[in-house]
């Protein structure tokens, strides 16, 4: 797996009470992407616009603790959304 997308997956495993938040970890673990880009292209409208709301939560709190490989590697993803 794409290490950025092991992140994202790792992030999303946070969000699965949402059935949104579970169709995104499902696409992430069922599929085997090349890279976030093509991840990405795979999304609908409405996962976008929910992975966008928890990428911004996550990116934040990863910028707390300092730690800027997964802040980086999230973000990877973000700027890939719209």
């Amino acid at each position: 797996m794409d290490k950025t997308l092991g992140y994202l997956r790792e992030s999303l495993s946070n969000h699965l009470e949402n059935r949104i938040g579970q169709s995104i970890y499902k696409k992430i673990i069922s599929n085997h992407y090349s890279g976030e880009g093509e991840f990405v292209k795979d999304l609908d409208e409405n996962e976008i616009s929910y992975l966008n709301g928890v990428l911004k939560r996550e990116i934040n709190y990863a910028k707390r603790e300092q730690d800027h490989k997964r802040t980086y590697e999230l973000n990877e993803v973000y700027e890939l959304l719209f």
